[in-house]
This record gives structure tokens, C-alpha cells and sequence, in this order.
């Protein structure tokens, strides 16, 4: 039988970056973008901050799900706000991990639960809609570009 941190550590294949998107003023609108420089304090042309909360990521099949609970059919994934949507890989399952997006790293601090606007956005019930689904927050192990189609993987490093 394997051991539980190498199931952990596996993931059945490479995800994606498949929408990027920045926040150039808090409260202002999400400008989607064909690619996005991440510096030691997050996107370039984000109003994000540095640290933890550098980067938002939102896993793209949690779209629908959140869609499903407000009985709509889709949703444009600039209005959860978050930065990156990434497909095919679990962000929930990279927790404490470095990953690999573009030419930069991340490592995946926690849950990013959502903000109290989520009923402004989505209307009501849209708070709860969105928790347990409103992606990860990361910190810049390393700069470097990244746009639409480029891998997301997991990297191993000496904690590991």
C-alpha cells in the first residue's frame, strides 16, 4: 500500500491556465488579459498584495458548481475576482505546495473563502454559493510570465 503523503503528492495529470485576469483598482472591474507578469508581489497591473494573498487562483470546474447553486447556467469567472483560473488539476489537494504555472512558482498558502460582495455580485445566496469553492490564495516562490494554455504543476522541493 502507498503512504499517504505520496497519494498526496500525486495528481493524476499537469493542469492548465485556461483565463488570467487583474484587478487594477480595488472594487474596479476584472480586465481579462492574453498574459500576465508575476512579480514578488503578484500580477503586474494588480491591485493585489504581497505575501500570502499575492495571487488568487480559482479552480475553473468550480464554476459551474457555483452556477449550479445560484440556478443560473454559467458564470463569467471575472466576477469571483480572483486572478487565475486553472483547469484539471485539484488547487485544494496543492495546499502547502510549490507549483509551477508559466515561467513562475507559487506556493499555495490556503483556501480563499469568499468576500462579503459575493451577494453584491451574485445576489442572494451567492456568499454561501461561493464557499468551500472560492479557489486558493498563493505567495511568488519565483517571477515569471504566464498566460492561457501553460502547464500547472506540482514541483518538488526538499520538504517533500
Amino acid at each position: 500500500m502507498t503512504d499517504l503523503a505520496a497519494m498526496m503528492a500525486r495528481h493524476a495529470r499537469a493542469g492548465r491556465v485556461d483565463w488570467i485576469g487583474l484587478r487594477p483598482a480595488r472594487r474596479a472591474g476584472v480586465q481579462p488579459v492574453d498574459r500576465a507578469e508575476i512579480a514578488e508581489d503578484g500580477l503586474g497591473g494588480d491591485h493585489g498584495r504581497p505575501g500570502k494573498r499575492a495571487v488568487t487562483l480559482l479552480q475553473a470546474e468550480h464554476l459551474a458548481v457555483i452556477a449550479a447553486l445560484l440556478g443560473r447556467d454559467d458564470l463569467p469567472p471575472e466576477i469571483l475576482r480572483r486572478n487565475i483560473v486553472v483547469s484539471g488539476i485539484n488547487l485544494l489537494a496543492l495546499r502547502h505546495a510549490e507549483i509551477a504555472l508559466g515561467g513562475a512558482r507559487l506556493r499555495v498558502e490556503g483556501p480563499c473563502p469568499p468576500c462579503s460582495r459575493m451577494e453584491e455580485y451574485l445576489g442572494p445566496g451567492g456568499y454561501s454559493a461561493v464557499r468551500g469553492h472560492g479557489g486558493v490564495y498563493a505567495s511568488v516562490v519565483a517571477p515569471g510570465p504566464v498566460a492561457p494554455g501553460d502547464a500547472v504543476t506540482r514541483v518538488e522541493t526538499s520538504a517533500d
